[in-house]
């Protein structure tokens, strides 16, 4: 199981982080707040780097905004005062993202990030380089990435109940996914729904173990998209209770989950992939497989609902 992330300080966490917070940048009024210390800043960074190596919340006001920043140390949580009324639009660090993460874990909760663009094509919402990550009802909107990650084998990820749309490769950029996770120890992804995609994977993961569980992968209005699940290097897990739908507009049409395509680094004996509901948009002209297995192991592949046209299973 994946840690979910809890943010408490002790009184002398909390004494710290009162006396850092409190030099120049910290004012009466300002939109991002440090709820520990009730310290305010009128930039995001500000507030971050008040943090430093320990821990807090960051409570956001409703607005938008064109801030990024960098966290290099401690346990952030990141949260909209309200959900969906915090709308960081096109910020980014260090030619990345706006959230550019590499302290011991992180928690992101109730943003909206968009226009999210860099001139290599992988701009993103967030750029995790180490630690835990942790993401709940976040919006990624009209970008290149959605999430876009590092390698951390002794970190997890965790998303829940967030919406990954209109996401990939953009006529500025090059190639991109909604969502890449690179060489992390586990990915966790439930209740999340990804659409519209403009190119690239909708989920591709490194990650040696992942749960993909009760989401929603609608291709129907994506253009030039490539797989709906890419697991290019082989995992084990489970891929359980989702909702696939193949568009017409594909890049790549005959996969939908792809196993081990870029070579069987680790084993996948064993990945369950069970209970989805798999369909295909209306005049999908073309021959197309749920499941696209490169790596020869044995895959538990079972009790899912296939619609017309579709072979559930073929070894690669």
């Amino acid at each position: 199981m994946i840690r979910k992330l809890v943010f408490t300080l002790s009184p002398a966490l909390a004494l710290a982080a009162a006396l850092s917070a409190a030099p120049l940048s910290a004012q009466e009024s300002g939109p991002f707040t440090i709820v520990e210390t009730g310290a305010r800043y009128a930039h995001l960074a500000d507030a971050v780097r008040a943090i430093g190596g320990g821990e807090g919340t960051i409570r956001i006001a409703p607005g938008r905004y064109g801030d990024c920043a960098v966290q290099e140390a401690g346990r952030i949580a990141f949260v909209a005062e309200t959900a969906g009324s915090a709308i960081f639009d096109g910020g980014i660090c260090e030619d990345k993202a706006t959230l550019v993460l590499r302290g011991r874990s992180a928690h992101v909760e109730g943003l909206v990030f968009t226009h999210n663009r860099v001139e290599d094509g992988n701009g993103a919402g967030i750029r995790i380089e180490q630690g835990d990550l942790s993401v709940s009802y976040v919006r990624f909107v009209d970008s290149q990435c959605g999430i876009l990650s590092a390698n951390d084998p002794n970190s997890t990820i965790s998303i829940d109940h967030s919406t990954f749309s209109q996401l990939g490769k953009h006529p500025d950029g090059d190639g991109a996914h909604s969502l890449y996770i690179g060489d992390y120890g586990a990915l966790r992804v439930t209740h999340s729904r990804f659409e519209r995609g403009t190119g690239g994977h909708y989920l591709k993961s490194r990650s040696a173990r992942i749960e993909v569980l009760n989401n929603s992968f609608d291709d129907s209005q994506g253009q030039d998209t490539n797989y709906m699940i890419d697991l290019p290097n082989g995992a084990t897990g489970r891929i359980a209770g989702n909702i696939f739908v193949n568009g017409l507009g594909k890049e790549n049409y005959g996969t939908m989950i792809a196993v081990a395509a870029e070579g069987a680094e680790r084993s996948s004996a064993g990945l369950i992939i069970e209970n989805n509901d798999v369909r295909l948009a209306a005049g999908f002209p073309w021959s197309t497989a749920f499941v696209g297995d490169w790596s020869g192991d044995a895959l538990v592949i079972r009790a899912n609902q296939i619609g017309q046209g579709i072979a559930e299973f073929q070894r690669r």
